[in-house]
């Protein structure tokens, strides 16, 4: 029984004679279960089909991708550098920008959160529920705009607070209750008792 076609073989051979009508057929429906198959079945397939060891790293979706593409090219071509460059330069002369290979994020915090317009951030604070609303261009709570989460927790407490830690969206670095100011030590048991009306 014969096993895998040599890559380099299959390539000189569509080389010589370009791809056929088969080719292009058999091409089309190992392309088409591509999406459907798990990393495993994809990386069989890259050493069955292109020789060698596939990017066991990348992201299914990725591999998929990447598979498509070399099988394309193995079978019809790159394209040559200088077109390439060619398309390059079009692109980037029409659009008057680099292009960025990747789609742009949404803005993220200094936190790196993703805090998008009409998320609702909510605090409890001294029995009173906060509730703050991310607009495009600040923070919405009670009936006023703030520039920053940092102003709308000065707002609803009266003292200075890093705003991403007041609402839970960071924890503190000493792994203490997310909300208590870091500079504040944790309490003892005595004062604990004292803060809340007991006897000690």
């Amino acid at each position: 029984m014969a096993g895998p076609p040599n890559a380099a073989r299959t390539q000189e051979t569509l080389a010589v004679r370009g791809p056929t009508a088969a080719d292009r057929a058999k091409l089309d429906e190992i392309l088409a279960t591509l999406p459907e198959l798990d990393k495993p079945q994809l990386l069989l397939r890259w050493r069955n089909h292109l020789g060698g060891t596939g990017p066991a790293h990348l992201p299914t979706w990725l591999l998929s991708r990447l598979l498509a593409y070399r099988l394309q090219t193995a079978a019809f071509g790159d394209l040559w550098p200088a077109t390439l460059h060619q398309v390059r330069n079009a692109v980037s002369a029409d659009t008057k920008h680099v292009a960025t290979p990747f789609a742009n994020r949404s803005p993220a915090t200094r936190e790196g959160l993703d805090l998008r317009p009409g998320a609702l951030l909510a605090r409890e604070w001294r029995g009173q529920l906060a509730r703050v609303t991310v607009l495009e261009s600040g923070f919405a709570w009670n009936g006023a705009t703030y520039g920053s989460l940092s102003q709308v927790a000065k707002a609803i407490t009266g003292t200075n607070w890093n705003g991403h830690r007041f609402f839970g969206l960071r924890a503190n670095g000493n792994n203490s209750s997310i909300g208590r100011r870091a500079s504040s030590p944790p309490l003892s048991a005595p004062r604990r008792m004292r803060m809340a009306g007991a006897k000690p």
